[in-house]
């Protein structure tokens, strides 16, 4: 049975599951955890490459804002993208794109190369990201219920495995340039093998409701369902922002807290990221779940709550374990946030699943875009713990936000009979 609160209800009758849909699951899961293992696989080296490129705390931030503000200029060009090539195409060749950003990052010697693979990662990512999300509710609503957090959950995965391993190359003294063209290698091998189990024809083929078109799209009626439903994404890509500073924190931060506040060794620095992804894991792993029994405002009102908490005891935590256990914390806060708000923009009516994902996904760029530098200005300025507090803070006010899923669940929530 559904509720008014939910935004990502689908029908929770299990169908029939073809073996095309099964094995596109598996393409999507493997694009999802790909993506992952790419960043994971960056953030443990932040520290290293801070030091060997004699970069300040605000020079990194920014170095690392130069993918979010790639990915505001282009990532608008996701949806007509996935409306001409499909969101599975779309995805698998932005993939194999992003790959490169892993051996530039990996050679570079100074500033500017490091800055333009930040552009490559982050222009990448975002297409990618969208276009594996439609995608991902392309097989969500073939299954016929909520599978939108198990994708998120493998991301996360990834993002564990990939800086569990790149921690280790870390401690072991492994060349950088080494590991990371080794690293793209194998995940284009893992891309070009997913590509061929995607779904096939137009993107709209699962789903049942209308969508606007051209020809209807000037009627009052029309005009004011799409107005309505691009506020309504506004809304969600606001919160959206909110949610991916908290979880960039750990991504951006955590090693270089950990190293230069703290004082921790080299392998412990990488795992403030790894464990802020784990604590991802679980949550994503229960998502489905616990939104079902609690409602996506309570989960999202909460998940904030918990992500100031954990962000906060990262930032003022004596003592490396205790830091470590604030950015879990923090992970497991925002673990749900993402995947609900992304399928939530994927089923607004009158808008294409691809366009409503697109354009949360641009808008969450604005938040990985603003709180790398934030954070370094103000650590510069008065220590990187004040800095940390400040995300807390943003978590807090994010929490206001949580209402916000109310409307777009209303509106897309199926009813019972």
């Amino acid at each position: 049975m559904s509720t008014p609160d939910d935004p990502v209800a689908v029908p929770r009758t299990r169908r029939p599951v073809d073996r095309a849909t099964r094995r596109a699951r598996g393409a999507v899961a493997a694009l999802f955890l790909s993506n992952a293992v790419v960043l994971g696989s960056v953030v443990p080296w932040y520290p290293a490459i801070k030091a060997d490129l004699d970069l300040s705390n605000t020079a990194l931030g920014l170095a690392i804002a130069m993918g979010p503000l790639t990915a505001i200029s282009i990532g608008a060009a996701a949806g007509p993208l996935i409306g001409r090539l499909g969101s599975g195409r779309t995805a698998t060749l932005t993939a194999l794109l992003q790959l490169v950003a892993l051996p530039i990052i990996g050679l570079a010697g100074a500033w500017p190369v490091l800055a333009l693979g930040m552009v490559v990662l982050g222009g990448t990512d975002t297409i990618t990201d969208a276009a594996m999300n439609a995608h991902g509710m392309r097989v969500q609503r073939r299954y016929g219920r909520s599978i939108i957090n198990s994708f998120h959950a493998l991301w996360s995965l990834g993002a564990v495995l990939g800086g569990l391993v790149a921690s280790a190359m870390v401690g072991l003294g492994v060349a950088r340039s080494v590991h990371l063209v080794v690293t793209a290698g194998v995940l284009a091998v893992v891309v070009v093998i997913a590509d061929r189990l995607l779904l096939p024809g137009p993107e709209n083929t699962e789903r049942p409701d209308e969508v606007a078109t051209s020809e209807t799209a000037g009627t009052p009626g029309v005009r004011q369902a799409i107005r309505t439903a691009f506020v309504t994404l506004a809304g969600l890509g606001v919160m959206l922002m909110a949610a991916v500073m908290i979880e960039d924190v750990a991504a951006s931060w955590s090693a270089i807290h950990l190293r230069e506040t703290v004082g921790s060794t080299a392998f412990v620095a990488g795992l403030g990221f790894v464990l802020s992804q784990s604590g991802m894991v679980v949550g994503r792993t229960l998502g489905d779940r616990v939104v079902d029994a609690l409602g996506p405002v309570a989960v999202a009102r909460g998940g904030f709550v918990l992500g100031a908490v954990g962000v906060g005891t990262a930032a003022m935590g004596p003592e490396p374990w205790i830091v470590l256990v604030g950015f879990a914390l923090g992970g497991l806060g925002v673990s749900t946030l993402y995947p609900l708000v992304m399928a939530a923009s994927g089923e607004i009516p009158g808008v294409r699943s691809g366009d409503g994902i697109a354009i949360a996904s641009w808008l969450s760029r604005f938040g990985f875009l603003v709180g790398p530098p934030l954070v370094g200005v103000v650590a510069d300025a008065v220590g990187l713990r004040i800095a940390l507090m400040v995300v807390a803070a943003i978590a807090l006010a994010g929490a206001t936000l949580a209402r916000l899923l109310a409307p777009a669940a209303t509106a897309t929530a199926p009813t019972d009979g």
